[in-house]
């Protein structure tokens, strides 16, 4: 399993908007300038994570992004399912896709799945708040 460079980066600006929660909204720029993200492919991301209602935007000359929810309420797989869809080590686990006829007598559907779960159960343990803790340590 390989993430994009959209979860990546959509990681890293959903952390400093956790940084500044309760601070006002943060500007895009801002953002881009201190990730070193190019502020267009950013704008991207940040429509996606907008429509699913994990941020918010202010207009205005005091404008920006704002997290939707605490800190706390987020977790890695939130927007990871945002940005990467279904996350899926293998595409016979992907229950929307019913393609393979081994499925039932797989050898090594099992293991997969396995590791498959493990993966989601880490990136729903972990939340913003977790990172910005992790980040305030220097971790």
């Amino acid at each position: 399993m390989r993430l994009s460079t959209k979860s990546r980066y959509g990681l890293r600006a959903m952390v400093k908007l956790a940084l500044y929660y309760n601070q006002g909204a943060v500007p895009l720029s801002k953002i881009a300038e201190e990730e070193k993200i190019s502020e267009n492919y950013l704008e991207q991301i940040i429509t996606l994570l907008k429509n699913a209602n994990l941020v918010k935007s202010i207009r205005g000359s005091q404008g920006g992004y704002i997290l939707s929810r605490n800190p706390e309420e987020i977790t890695v797989a939130d927007i990871l399912s945002v940005l990467e869809g279904s996350i899926t080590l293998v595409d016979c686990l992907n229950e929307s896709i019913k393609y393979c006829d081994n499925k039932d007598r797989c050898v090594t559907r099992n293991v997969w799945k396995k590791i498959n779960d493990n993966i989601l159960n880490t990136a729903q343990s972990i939340t913003l708040k977790d990172l910005c803790e992790n980040y305030k340590r220097g971790n």
